[in-house]
């Protein structure tokens, strides 16, 4: 069988249409916002655990348990759900994971104790894992090779939004509603993905593989010595990017209040600020990455993330912290842009979602100790040493990038 590596490079092998059609724009907004759905989730559980604790009673292991649990349950729902729809299809596929969600996030409003929430987020979590390769599976087969890296660009901005509107929300709605009604307000989003996808039929190129031989998608990540590598190049960059991301921001707001004595109000406005910063990164990586190429664009922002995250944790002065933040962000999250296309264009279309899942999700689950790694060190050192400490991991995926990473930029899908 052809390496897929060297199948998606094949002119003769393009299949994705040469223009972005309406279709494409449909895909494009329902991967979107079922990764908004993600984001959203994920933040205002970091902004709830010091309400859900003191209602329920729980320790600060038992707090910090819900957003790793979270988080495993991510990384199996993605495994699982991305093989899934490399065999049964994008949109089914995604439906089913929504509809996951959506019930368990709303049984978390009437959880009566620590193990029964915990179960609950953990289903969650599976249905939530999915999200990510599937949509950006969908996305890349839907959009032509010119525009790839900026449509999953786009989608990985749906997290970030996600993020935004809890961030803006949760210390509006929290005071009125509590922990319970913000978890059942997280159902929406899922509610308005579900309605788009409904709308959606599976992309041309999928459809067309599936009248093929079905191959085995895990496999095919390690079909050869060249895949392997790039396999083993992208989880190197999907676990450093989850890692810098987790620890930083699910710690940042609880810094900027109990450290630098900032109101919930204002953590938010500064956390909102680094947002957008991680925002603006991502639209910037996915134009370059289409105009310069992926693999000079990771390295440029890789580079920056080094001196951004260096500087930032030298900083005390709240202003100074306002704007360091947002270019924090636009180098140290903007790379999350990139993976989409990236791994869309090294996989077949027969293991895509499958790569993106399983690759970005190995990712998350070492990026999931990030929040552990990062507490503990400061607890004994501080905040912005931890923070300090993560430059080391950008050179590490630099050197990854050099050696593991091959350009792929204009490629055609198999």
């Amino acid at each position: 069988m052809q390496a897929p590596a060297k199948a998606a490079a094949s002119p003769s092998a393009e299949l994705s249409p040469p223009q972005h059609t309406a279709y494409a724009w449909k895909a494009l907004a329902g991967s979107t916002v079922g990764y908004a759905m993600d984001g959203f989730d994920l933040l205002i559980l970091g902004f709830m655990l010091p309400a859900i604790s003191a209602s329920l009673g729980l320790s600060s292991g038992q707090s910090g348990a819900l957003v790793t649990w979270t988080l495993v349950g991510a990384v199996a729902g993605g495994i699982l759900f991305g093989a899934l729809s490399d065999r049964y299809g994008r949109i089914r596929v995604l439906t089913w994971t929504i509809v996951l969600f959506a019930v368990f996030t709303g049984l978390c409003a009437f959880a009566q104790g620590f193990h029964d929430l915990l179960v609950y987020r953990t289903i969650a979590g599976i249905g939530l894992g999915g999200e990510f390769g599937i949509g950006m599976a969908l996305a890349a087969e839907a959009w032509p090779a010119a525009k790839r890296a900026r449509a999953s660009s786009y989608v990985a901005l749906g997290w970030q939004a996600g993020v935004l509107m809890a961030s803006l929300l949760t210390p509006l709605l929290l005071p009125l509603i509590g922990w319970r009604g913000m978890f059942l307000v997280g159902v929406l989003p899922a509610l308005v993905a579900w309605v788009l996808r409904n709308r959606l039929h599976e992309p041309e190129l999928f459809v067309r593989q599936a009248q093929r031989p079905r191959a085995n998608a895990f496999r095919l990540l390690v079909a050869d010595a060249r895949t392997a590598r790039i396999s083993l190049g992208v989880v190197i960059l999907c676990s450093v990017q989850n890692f810098g991301y987790y620890g930083i921001m699910i710690w940042l707001p609880t810094y900027l209040s109990k450290t630098l004595g900032f109101s919930l109000t204002k953590s938010a406005l500064w956390t909102s600020v680094t947002v957008l910063g991680m925002m603006a990164g991502i639209c910037l990586f996915g134009h370059l990455a289409d105009r310069i190429g992926r693999k000079p664009t990771f390295l440029l922002f890789q580079a920056g993330a080094v001196g951004m995250v260096l500087y930032y944790a030298r900083l005390s002065d709240p202003l100074a912290m306002l704007w360091a933040g947002a270019l924090m962000g636009l180098f140290v999250n903007g790379m999350i842009g990139g993976y989409g296309a990236l791994i869309s264009e090294a996989y077949p279309t027969a293991a895509r979602a499958t790569a993106q899942n399983v690759l970005f999700n190995i990712g998350r689950a070492v990026g999931g100790l990030g929040p552990i790694v990062v507490g503990a060190l400061a607890a004994t050192y501080s905040f912005p040493m931890a923070i300090a400490l993560l430059a080391g991991l950008y050179l590490l995926d630099m050197v990854a990038t050099l050696l593991l990473i091959p350009e792929l930029k204009g490629v055609a899908l198999e």
